[in-house]
């Protein structure tokens, strides 16, 4: 049990260690959501009431979206790399592994989702009728959830450019249908059948909830239930799918 806690917090400690040594990186984590959601605010100048309806959306759109690019791809090109392979020829686990690299990309996508909150809700003026606090916990699910698919697909793809076709494949279609560019309720039966297997379908719902809800519905709690199942199941899934050895 001793052996397994310190694999993980070997993991943890020595991703933080690379990224705290690419500025770029960090600069996509951090700057790049608040930027978007500034010239958000800017396009919506002219109309707070359009503004305030749309920014809670994609404040878990931004933070999913990074994170998912993020992961993935620094995942695999330690994999590529062989650091993954070397590491696995020792007595850790595929799991104690990729739980290390889950609380490391976690705890920048905590500090991600709340400074993108707090610069929205405190810097740029939004107006919502729940609580900040659930605005705010539903980002962090959102940016964990992200993580958590990156590290998924990170399992499947054998090069960066193979990473970053997930992107398209994956992600913009949750996206799209997700309930963030037309309600669900107005899509096509299919659309909207399929909208409701997709995890950010869940957190777009949460999200949107919170916008003409004093207070937080029984809804927005079993969102963010499945949220939380679609992070779970996709680090065990990744677990059990990753390789030890990049061909």
């Amino acid at each position: 049990m001793m052996y397994h806690i310190r694999a993980t917090a070997a993991t943890f400690q020595r991703i933080l260690r690379q990224l705290s040594h690419d500025p770029r990186t960090l600069a996509l984590i951090f700057i790049v959501p608040c930027v978007l959601l500034g010239l958000l605010r800017w396009l919506f100048d002219g109309n707070t009431a359009e503004f305030n309806k749309i920014a809670p959306a994609l404040l878990g759109v931004f933070p999913f979206i990074v994170m998912f690019i993020v992961t993935s791809i620094t995942t695999l090109r330690e994999r590529v790399g062989g650091t993954m392979e070397r590491l696995m020829t020792l007595r850790i686990a595929k799991f104690d592994l990729l739980f290390g690299y889950m609380l490391a990309f976690g705890l920048l996508a905590i500090v991600q989702a709340s400074l993108a909150s707090a610069v929205l809700v405190y810097g740029l003026g939004l107006t919502i009728q729940g609580p900040d606090w659930f605005l705010i916990f539903t980002a962090l699910a959102d940016a964990l959830l992200g993580t958590a698919l990156g590290l998924l697909v990170s399992a499947f793809a054998k090069t960066e450019f193979q990473a970053v076709q997930f992107m398209p494949a994956f992600v913009l279609p949750q996206v799209l249908i997700g309930g963030l560019i037309v309600p669900l309720a107005q899509m096509p039966d299919v659309l909207e059948k399929v909208a409701y297997c997709m995890p950010l379908t869940y957190a777009i719902d949460a999200l949107n909830d919170i916008v003409t809800h004093a207070t937080i519905s029984n809804d927005a709690w079993r969102d963010i239930v499945v949220v939380a199942a679609f992070t779970v199941a996709a680090l065990v899934l990744g677990a059990v799918t990753l390789r030890r050895r990049t061909k």
